[in-house]
């Protein structure tokens, strides 16, 4: 059994990480803090959880917390986690990481797309991409992991395998995406309120949404990202063109996908075209493609669960991975429908 803490775990992801680990045979979570929520009872915020955690309460974070343990998942807000991780690896066997702060591996794309210098540059080289379809070898022995953020996750996952193929154009490829009100998280912001929400559907970060770089960085595409806020609580759904390099028409892309992901038990490659619903609740990824014939475009589309497949699914994942056991052990393939 695998000694867990999570770092954050009153916000939507880390309390799917607690979700997760709970039907997970050999993680178990000797503590879960939320300074926010300190000395209140973690099924008095998630219900949900009360079965599974009857008696955990929330804690305020002490780095003398993580001494021993054998993993410690951190699901803080972006920026947050670049003072903790230098101490962290110190004192805890693993670090898994579900922001964005140690995803990019060159340290000049902070200040550009997040605003701030990174504070420990010097760790970036260190942490593996959990991308385990794309990357598994990385993570292979890895102590420290980088979550994919949920946009880059389907976004990777539908590009990658045209790319790395180098049957695509590496510029103007462009990914068009929404995600449910839970990619904003727990904290209320007027954007994401229901009343915001219910029976609307909007464009936001324009050309410089954050996510950008991280896709470029796992397509080594050139790429022009538009994100979307969608009326549900989870799901994503990334439709992305690219224009064909080579001959390459829509059964040769389905071929090409499932060559790539052959036996890959969390990804569905699939003829229909793909639905969030279908993936809700499971930590799988369906894909598809279509080559037109007529304007010649690819177009790959990928749907995950954004809290699964795209934050605590991944991550847990990843901890298999790291800790040498079975990689979809404790992990969901099936969605919830209806």
């Amino acid at each position: 059994m695998a000694t867990v803490g999570i770092i954050g775990a009153s916000g939507y992801a880390g309390a799917e990480l607690l979700r997760l680990c709970a039907g997970h045979p050999q993680l178990e979570v000797v503590w879960a803090t939320g300074d926010t929520q300190a000395g209140q009872p973690v099924s008095g915020l998630y219900p949900n959880l009360s079965v599974a955690f009857p008696e955990l309460r929330y804690e305020r974070f002490d780095p003398d917390m993580a001494d021993g343990l054998d993993l410690v998942f951190l699901a803080l807000p972006h920026g947050a986690s670049q003072a903790l991780v230098p101490d962290l690896r110190t004192r805890a066997k693993a670090v898994i990481d579900l922001a964005a702060d140690f995803r990019l591996k060159d340290p000049d794309l902070y200040p550009a797309w997040y605003g701030e210098a990174h504070t420990a540059p010097e760790q970036l080289a260190d942490f593996a991409y959990g991308l385990p379809e794309l990357f598994r070898s990385d993570l292979e022995g890895a102590t420290a992991v980088a979550v994919p953020g949920c946009y880059p996750t389907a976004a990777i996952l539908a590009l990658a395998p045209f790319t790395r193929a180098g049957v695509v154009e590496p510029t103007g490829v462009v990914v068009d995406a929404a995600c449910g009100v839970t990619g904003a998280g727990r904290p209320p912001k007027d954007t994401t309120t229901f009343a915001a929400v219910d029976g609307s559907f909007n464009a936001y970060g324009l050309l410089d949404h954050r996510h950008t770089p991280e896709m470029e960085q796992g397509t080594g595409a050139s790429i022009l990202f538009t994100p979307h806020l969608a009326p549900m609580s989870r799901g994503i759904l990334a439709t992305c063109y690219a224009r064909p390099s080579t001959d390459l028409d829509t059964a040769g892309a389905i071929a090409l996908l499932r060559e790539a992901y052959a036996g890959e038990r969390f990804i569905v490659v699939t003829d229909a075209s793909p639905t969030t619903k279908a993936a809700t609740g499971s930590n799988c990824a369906h894909l598809t493609a279509r080559v037109d014939p007529r304007t010649g475009w690819l177009v790959t589309i990928a749907a995950i669960d954004n809290l699964v497949k795209g934050t605590a699914g991944a991550a847990v994942q990843c901890a298999n991975i790291v800790l040498g056991l079975d990689e979809g052990t404790g992990l969901p393939v099936t969605g919830l429908l209806p």
